[in-house]
């Protein structure tokens, strides 16, 4: 079944992605990132498009990334997404894979807008523990570094942290491990779903606040059970090799 992967660069898409091809029930031949149009960045992640394209050539998958208007309404972002799909659709893509966990809204959410191109979703890591999930990333020997996080649940000290054993018991209780509820995010950058390892630099540590809630897209990640939306979130920026721009 013809299909493309929903790349984040992140740890979740990284594990499914594994999963996925160790499988083969589904021919995955294509990666589909969104990023912001001003800055050119993974959205959420603020990961830089340099290295999402080195992680892509080193997975051995074309990469087409869509860009998205700045603060953009739900409308404008769904039309965005829907003018992206429908070319996929014509060269007779059926399936569209996602390492999301738990967040029954955003599973829905994404059901129906594939429905309206008629394509079908396809969650591998569904319902699985997220204790779990993170431990077995860590032990198949993928390597990532956490470029975000929710100020509200963590504080500076844990962007530019390696993702292992050890970050994942100084998590708070609070803390989902797999970071599923927004927490968290990282930047997988060696495994065994690469050919090589991405090299980076770590850059600066800012910390943005956006207004309710950042973007768009941002907003259909949200879950019911909580209505208010945090808006500070601290990013290590990330620096391809010879790169010398720190603006995040």
């Amino acid at each position: 079944m013809k299909s493309f992967f929903n790349w984040s660069g992140g740890k979740d898409a990284a594990l499914c992605l594994y999963h996925t091809l160790q499988q083969k029930q589904y021919d995955v031949e294509l990666l589909l990132t969104t990023l912001s149009s001003v800055t050119k960045r993974v959205t959420m992640h603020g990961v830089r498009q340099e290295l999402l394209e080195q992680q892509a050539t080193s997975i051995g998958l074309p990469l087409q990334k869509i860009l998205l208007p700045e603060d953009a309404s739900m409308a404008a972002y769904d039309n965005t997404m829907k003018n992206a799909l429908l070319p996929l659709q014509n060269q007779e893509f059926t399936h569209a894979i996602f390492g999301d966990i738990n967040l029954e809204d955003l599973r829905l959410y994404r059901e129906q807008q594939l429905a309206q191109v008629n394509m079908q979703a396809v969650f591998p890591l569904w319902g699985k523990p997220t204790k779990m999930l993170v431990r077995e990333f860590i032990d198949l020997g993928f390597k990532a570094v956490v470029v975000s996080a929710n100020a509200r649940v963590l504080n500076e000290s844990f962007v530019g942290r390696i993702l292992d054993h050890d970050f994942i018991d100084d998590l708070p209780a609070t803390v989902d491990p797999a970071g599923e509820n927004g927490e968290y995010h990282t930047f997988v950058f060696d495994g065994p779903i690469f050919r090589n390892p991405v090299k980076y630099t770590l850059g600066e540590k800012v910390l943005k606040t956006y207004g309710v809630p950042a973007t768009a897209a941002d907003a259909c990640f949200k879950t019911e059970a909580k209505p208010s939306y945090d808006t500070s979130f601290w990013f290590c920026d990330l620096l391809p090799p010879n790169y010398t721009s720190t603006t995040i």
